[in-house]
């Protein structure tokens, strides 16, 4: 039902079910080490297991979230870029082929290097001062 907050129940059963498997597993797992031990209260620095477990979840957790906050940093960087394919006459072909050949850069390079120097003037002129590819 859309709109509906559903709290801790949301998403798929199959799921929630399984997470509820594994955490009375680790509950049964805990009730028996405090009996086999004697503890009257459950002590999380005396359970090495637990412990251990806990150690490698935080490590897991902490490496999705890196490795999510990356996978967002290159989204956002790849909505920034443009991306275009350019039709030019056989002229200006030869010429860029040439200037390209000349710097040891691609087309493709010459091009957008052009385009970091392009200044929109007050009245909607583009305008290119010289420069040297590079």
């Amino acid at each position: 039902m859309p709109g509906v907050d559903r709290g801790p129940y949301e998403g798929d059963p199959e799921d929630l079910a399984e997470q509820w498997v594994a955490r009375h597993a680790e509950w049964r797992r805990v009730a028996a080490l405090m009996d086999g031990r004697g503890w009257p209260i459950y002590s999380p620095e005396q359970d090495e297991q637990g412990s251990a477990w806990a150690r490698a979840r935080d490590a897991q957790r902490e490496g999705a979230l890196a490795r999510r906050a990356a996978w967002q940093m290159g989204r956002q960087d790849a909505r920034a870029e443009l991306k275009a394919q350019v039709w030019l006459s056989g002229g200006v072909s030869r010429r860029l082929r040439t200037v390209a050949t000349r710097t040891g850069l691609s087309p493709e390079q010459i091009l957008a290097q052009l385009a970091d120097r392009v200044r929109l003037d007050d009245d909607g002129a583009l305008t290119v001062d010289t420069f040297t590819p590079h």
